[in-house]
């Protein structure tokens, strides 16, 4: 089993539709780590953590988002494997 990491900037209606809140209900049902934040342009950052599947399951769901999101792009980055204990919304 291979670790990853990887943060994703998601833009579009995604800040006031319980985006953030909707990323941390996935990761967790994934065992994936991370956080989810409010960029001050509008768009939600993302950073997940955990087993390769686990972490693309929960980065393809980006782009769906919660019911009321409206995601025009999602722009991914690989990043060196970390190990965070949780997945928090900051």
């Amino acid at each position: 089993m291979s670790k990853r990491c990887v943060k994703a900037v998601v833009a579009g209606k995604v800040q006031g539709v319980w985006y953030r809140k909707a990323v941390q209900d996935q990761a967790l049902q994934h065992g994936v780590t991370g956080y989810a934040k409010n960029l001050p342009d509008g768009q939600v950052e993302v950073m997940l953590c955990g087993e390769s599947d686990a972490v693309n399951k929960v980065a393809t769901w980006l782009w769906q988002g919660p019911p009321n999101a409206r995601v025009t792009h999602v722009e991914l980055e690989s990043l060196e494997p970390r190990d965070p204990d949780n997945f928090v919304t900051l």
